[in-house]
Parts: C-alpha cells; sequence; structure tokens
C-alpha cells in the first residue's frame, strides 16, 4: 500500500488518532502537491505542449496503444513519454525501441505519479530535443484503477484505458477513476468476438451511472490495428490547445 495517497489508512471512517495524524499529513502533501503541478502546467503551457495523463489498470494496453499512436503521428505531430512504474525500465525501453522518446520514473512503492516526480522528471528529459520541440507529452502513470486519479500532475486531460479483457462494470466499481477521465477509450476490441463478459453498450451505461457525459471510443492495437477514432480524438485535442496557447498568448501581451 502507498503511504502518500491515503490507501494505507486501514478505517477513513474510524480512524485512530495517529490515522488523524496522517490524514493531516496527507492534506499538506495534497496541497504541495497541488502547487506543483499549478506549476508544472504554466511551464507546459509556455511550452505550447498538451499533456494527457494516460491511466488504466496492468495490461490494458497503455504502451501499446502509444507505440501505435507513434507511427499514426509521424510527420504530423511530435510526442514524448514519461512512464510510471514502480521498477524496471521495462516499458521505456520498449518505447525507445521504436523510436519514442521516453523517460522512466520507478515509484519504488508508490501506486501513482505525483507532480513533484514529474516536475523532477522534466529537469532530465527537457521537452526541447535537438532543436525540435514536443507537441504531446504523455505520461503512462502507474497501472492502477485507484491512486493516480487523486493526484494532479499539471496535465491538462486525462485518458484512461478500459480493456474489454477486464469487465464492463469497471466504472461502477472504480468511479473515481473514471468520474476524472476527459475520455475512456476501450482497448482490445479486436477481441470482443472472443468474450462473452464485456458489451460496449453495459460499459456505457455503467459510465452514465456516474452521472457523467464522458466520452468514449474503440482501438485495437493488437495483431489487428485501428486507432483512428483516437487518432481523430488526439489531432482536435492538439488543434484546440494549439488555438489556445495562441489567444493566451495574445491576451498577454
Amino acid at each position: 500500500m502507498c503511504e502518500t495517497c491515503g490507501c494505507s489508512i486501514p478505517d477513513h471512517k474510524h480512524p485512530t488518532p495517529a490515522d488523524h495524524h496522517t490524514v493531516e499529513v496527507l492534506e499538506g502533501l495534497m496541497s504541495a502537491n497541488d502547487r506543483a503541478a499549478a506549476h508544472n502546467r504554466e511551464h507546459f503551457d509556455r511550452g505550447g505542449v498538451l499533456v494527457i495523463n494516460l491511466m488504466s489498470s496492468p495490461g490494458a494496453g497503455k504502451t501499446r496503444l502509444l507505440e501505435e499512436t507513434a507511427r499514426a503521428l509521424e510527420g504530423r505531430a511530435s510526442m514524448a513519454v514519461i512512464e510510471g512504474d514502480l521498477e524496471t525500465e521495462n516499458d521505456a525501453e520498449r518505447l525507445r525501441r521504436h523510436g519514442i522518446r521516453a523517460h522512466q520514473i520507478t515509484t519504488g512503492n508508490a501506486c501513482h505519479l505525483d507532480a513533484h516526480q514529474l516536475h523532477h522528471a522534466l529537469h532530465e528529459f527537457p521537452l526541447e530535443h535537438e532543436g525540435q520541440t514536443t507537441d504531446i507529452l504523455f505520461v503512462e502513470n502507474v497501472g492502477n484503477l485507484v491512486c493516480p486519479a487523486a493526484f494532479d500532475l499539471g496535465q491538462h486531460l486525462n485518458v484512461v484505458l478500459l480493456s474489454t479483457t477486464e469487465g464492463d462494470d469497471k466504472p461502477a466499481k472504480y468511479p473515481v477513476m473514471f468520474r476524472a477521465a476527459d475520455l475512456v477509450v476501450i482497448s482490445k476490441a479486436d477481441l470482443l468476438p472472443l468474450l462473452d463478459d464485456f458489451s460496449i453498450d453495459h460499459a456505457e451505461q455503467s459510465l452514465r451511472g456516474l452521472g457523467v457525459e464522458t466520452p468514449t471510443l474503440t482501438t485495437c492495437a493488437g495483431k489487428t490495428v485501428d486507432i483512428s477514432t483516437w487518432i481523430e480524438w488526439l489531432t482536435d485535442q492538439l488543434d484546440r490547445h494549439r488555438n489556445n496557447t495562441q489567444e493566451q498568448a495574445v491576451a498577454n501581451q
């Protein structure tokens, strides 16, 4: 369990005096995190970089989607990735083998990334590289459907992957994560003909049951690749971000 997000407190409804102290400490940590996130966002906005926090359970297909995204965006937009895992550089090395700029953050025992970790990573991983700026920075968060949603990193958008192999009731089971999403990507859609416990309609109903109108789209990034709707959404968000950045620059003159 992680000591920096509150999941280590065994009983939130009946905390012990020691737990009360822990809650006070966590509130201070969250406040400091929010300040760091605001600083990160200012940095991203000055550079005109669109930052997307990519979240899911382990194995939902985040890294594979990023590999295919880089192929689809080649010549259209530049992207970089900051990876978060408890241990190893496996995912960052995997992305680098595909020519994608990637930096690994290993959290040790923390079940999420925070704004301070991202800030420190940016000192080692500048968004301008060899004279080329980064258009989109993906933060591939630690695989976890709980804690990453609670921490602002300074990102502009949250994207949550829901794999067809997980079951279509995950939005109901993990409401905090899915309420925080600006987009839900149903991944591994090519497996739907083989599954009897996942319905896209049921998944969307589960999401609507949270009282949100978060859009959904489906992708295949395995042996069968179809990420066209994802790329369309992504390029639309990038255009919007560029327009907003230009408008803000004019307003600040």
